[in-house]
This record gives structure tokens, sequence and C-alpha cells, in this order.
């Protein structure tokens, strides 16, 4: 079926205040950077007559425009324009006069206006009639397809916000057998959702050029740096679809995880029709329900779902099993779910060179999932285990489960350790903090799982102090490599994965520098 919007399906959203700034904004779009072939502009945006009178006679000038798309939404729909319906339909047909070839036109506008007269104010253009609902998901969708199909649209669009994943897919359940259709789940459920409209049948997705103006819209660096849609998923291949893969990663938080870009630079290393996703998830039932309507292939899980992840798999390997948390799973014929736990590989590539385990007092941090699958790494390499942690009992359940012992913080400063391991998420960006002070670390060797930032607190206190650190950013790549081989049966591009992981972190170093 041919596109309506020829292209990548990924539509560049201008919004700017002035002429000036939205001119630089579009050929930022057009730059070999990004290469956009459907572009909008929210005029509703500029912040004055005169600045969208001066974008539009420039536009008017130039030729082999791509897509172009005009908005101009009132206050009512959403958007930041005052003016009146008929204000609203004139600046929509000079832009159609400056060569935009299609309007969007919120539903509030077009049914107050008799039949046929919106296609008659602004053609030639074609219609892109919309619904948005920034407090939920719309009630009654088909009839509201009917009811935007009335007014001569070309296509439609519905925007609602999504508080869960079942919310995600019965908007997305719009999608399937159109091309007519622009489906835009917004909200917190994020980067997932709105990539998996593109996979599920959505005309477009929107990405902005600058700041987003919608609840949980992508940036276009994060469309192609991250997901790569424009390296794998160009415009032959017309995006995504039901039979690319699909892998993700589940946490509460997870905006700060790197495994998405590590993941997507293997898939496009490998030439892999394959995408991975983050998911906030809060509800892990919501979420494997969406596992078998999606159709996901694997996923990562990282805090806090290690543990009760169990709960809701058809089995895991013995290793998995015996530590009680799980890391990755496996989406086997019959969606069964199968767990294994890789962070117990990577916490042994990561410190094992740097001190000899057999033998040795190692300290754990924290007594979570990420915790018991260092805490038997350590053991049954010979280490001495010792655990502190917030919580006392969950402490001594770990300790007694891999034959250590449990300490209280109290006794930390006079101890001594050949080594101490963070595994809690004290010190994650961006909140930053350190879970223990300069005068407890008595350790050759301090390592935090945390990898971004890449030098936490913690490691800093242990440098000032002449301490030798490893960073999490070894074990992250480690067990990503594991992972990324149990889902695809490849071996993992891992020098591809380190460069683009280090890259990451390397330019958030100097973006923060820079503050």
């Amino acid at each position: 079926m041919a596109s309506l919007f020829p292209g990548d399906r990924i539509c560049a959203v201008i919004a700017a205040a002035t002429a000036s700034e939205a001119k630089r904004l579009y050929q930022l779009a057009l730059s070999p950077r990004y290469q956009a072939r459907t572009i909008e502009f929210r005029l509703d945006y500029l912040r004055t007559a005169g600045e969208r009178s001066a974008l539009l006679r420039w536009l008017s000038r130039r030729r082999r425009q791509p897509n172009l798309i005009a908005t101009c939404r009132t206050r009512r729909g959403g958007g930041q324009f005052r003016g009146s319906q008929n204000a609203e339909l004139e600046i929509l047909g000079q832009a159609v006069r400056a060569g935009c070839t299609w309007c969007d036109v919120e539903i509030e506008t077009a049914e107050r206006l008799e039949p046929g007269a919106l296609r008659r104010a602004l053609a030639p253009a074609r219609l892109l009639i919309s619904a948005h609902d920034f407090r939920g998901l719309p009630p009654g969708l088909p009839g509201l397809l009917q009811r935007l199909k009335r007014h001569g649209a070309s296509a439609v669009k519905v925007a609602g916000t999504c508080g869960t994943l079942r919310d995600v897919r019965r908007l997305l359940a719009l999608a399937h057998g159109r091309r007519d259709l622009v489906a835009i789940p917004m909200g917190d459920t994020g980067d997932a959702a709105r990539i998996l409209a593109l996979r599920e049948g959505s005309a477009l997705a929107y990405a902005t050029t600058a700041r987003a103006i919608a609840p949980g819209q992508l940036s276009l660096d994060t469309m192609h740096q991250v997901y790569r849609l424009n390296r794998r998923f160009g415009p032959s291949a017309g995006g995504p679809t039901r039979s690319t893969r699909v892998y993700g990663v589940i946490g509460d938080p997870i905006g700060h995880s790197l495994s998405p870009l590590m993941h997507n630079a293997a898939f496009a290393a490998r030439g892999l029709d394959a995408l991975y996703l983050p998911f906030r998830v809060r509800d892990l039932r919501d979420f494997i329900e969406a596992v078998r309507a999606f159709g996901l292939s694997g996923f990562s899980v990282t805090l806090p779902h290690k543990q009760r992840i169990l709960e809701y798999l058809d089995g895991c390997d013995s290793l998995a099993g015996e530590i009680g948390a799980v890391n990755t799973v496996l989406v086997r014929g019959g969606n069964r779910l199968y767990g294994y736990n890789t962070d117990y590989a990577g916490v042994l590539r990561a410190i094992e060179h740097r001190v000899p385990l057999a033998a040795s007092r190692v300290l754990l941090v924290g007594a979570g999932g990420s915790a018991r699958a260092v805490a038997f790494a350590l053991a049954k390499a010979g280490a001495r285990v010792v655990i502190w942690a917030r919580r006392p009992a969950q402490a001594r359940g770990l300790a007694w489960a891999v034959g250590g012992e449990a300490i209280a913080r109290a006794a930390l400063r006079r101890e001594n350790f050949d080594a101490i391991v963070n595994c809690t998420p004290v010190g994650m960006y961006p909140g930053g903090g350190s879970p223990l002070d300069a005068a407890e670390l008595n350790a050759r060797v301090v390592m935090d799982l945390i990898y971004r930032p890449r030098k936490t607190e913690l490691l800093k206190h242990a440098e000032r102090r002449g301490i030798a650190v490893i960073s999490g950013v070894e074990m992250f790549l480690a067990q990503g490599a594991a992972q990324w081989e149990i889902w695809t049966g490849r071996r993992a591009p891992q020098g591809v994965m380190r460069r683009a992981v280090l890259a990451a972190l390397a330019a958030e170093e100097r973006a923060f520098a820079r503050r």
C-alpha cells in the first residue's frame, strides 16, 4: 500500500516563536544529519502575525520542498492560537498558498463548519483531521474515527494520553490494516509506545527538532541516533513493520538506560530487522499482557523487577533460579517466557582481572536483584561475601543464601575488604549521591554497578583515597553482550556496543562540564 506521506514516516515538528528560528530548524531538519521528508510547521507557536507572514513568504520562495504539514492549533485543541476560527482558516490558507500540501485541523474546528466547507477553504491541500485528549484515552474510539472522517479527511489522527500499556494497545489497535491513520500515544509510556505505533501501522510518528511540545514526544536525535530509524528503516523500507522483532528493557525509572542505544547499535551492525525499546513499568502484569499483544521477542529486566519477574515466567535456567533474580527474558514458541541472569557473568568479567577472588573478602552494598547475582557469582568464585543493606533482614537472607555474613553499617569504618561493590541505585544519574562515606571505603578496589555517570560520587570518593576503581560500564557491557547472544543466537558485536556506550557517556560528560 502506498504511503500518504512518502518517506520514512517520521515527521519533524517545527515549533518556534520567530520566523528566523523556524527557518533554522527547517534547515536542520533537511540537513544530511536528519534528511526529513515530512515536516510540520506549528504556526500557532509563532508569537505574532508578522512572524507567521515572514515565515510563509520565505517558504513560498523555496523549491523542491518535502511534504509540508501546516498546523495552527487553537487552545481548545491543545495548541497556542488564540484567534478566531476564521483567522485560523485564513492562516492555514496562506500556508497552502506558500506550498504546504497538508493541513492538520482539529476536530473542534472541523465540526463547527458545514460539510465540505473545510475542503473548499483549504484546497488543494489534503486534510489531516485530528483529535487530542491530554487527560486520557479518548472514549468511544471507533465512533471518534467516524466523526473524524466525515469532513473530507485524507487522513485522521488520534492522540491520547495513555497511562498504561493496555491503553497503548487499545489506541494502536486502530491502526491495523489502515494507511490513513496517525496514532499518537502520549504520556509517560514514552519512547516505546510512539515507536510501536509506527510498527503497528501508524502513518506518521512525530519528532521534535527542539523542545518537546507534547507529552512523551521524541526528538529527531533520539529517533536517529538511538533507534536508527533512518538507517535501517529508510524510504525504501517504509519503516518498522509487524515483522520487525521487538526487544526491550523494563524498569522504573528507565529514562537513564543506555541499553536501547547499545542493543540497537548491535542490531544495526548485524543488519537485523529488530528494535530495542525502553518500557517504564510500574505494573508487571500490565507489561506481561503487552509482551504477547505486541509480539515481543525478549526483554531485559532492571530495578525494581528482577526478583518479582520470576512470578510471571514459564521457566528459567538453573543459575537464575538459584540466584532468585532474572535480568534477561527470552520469549520462546507459544509465547513462553524463559528467564536468565547475565549479571552473574558480567560482574565476574568486570572484577576478576582486578581482584583474585579466591579467598578474598568482598563487601556488597545492597541486597536486591543485582546484589543477588553479584553475591552468587563472587561466592562461587571463592570469595567471602559480606553484605550491608538498608534492610537488615534482606541482607541477612542473602548472606545466608551464599554462605556469607551480614554487617551493620556502624562496623564499616573498622573493617577492611579486598573489594567493595555498590549494588544499589544510589548515585545514578541524575540523582547523584553516594551509598557510603569516604571513611567507610577501606578496600583495595571499589566497583559501582552504576554506569551513568561513568564516574559516580562513590568512585570519586575512592579515587581521592588512592583506591583503584571499576566503573559499572564494564559489567553493563558484558551482561548486555550476553543478553544479545541469548536473544539472537549470534555473536554480539562487542566493539560496536562498547563504542556506542562510551561515546554517549563522553558526550554527556562534556555537556555536563559546559554547564
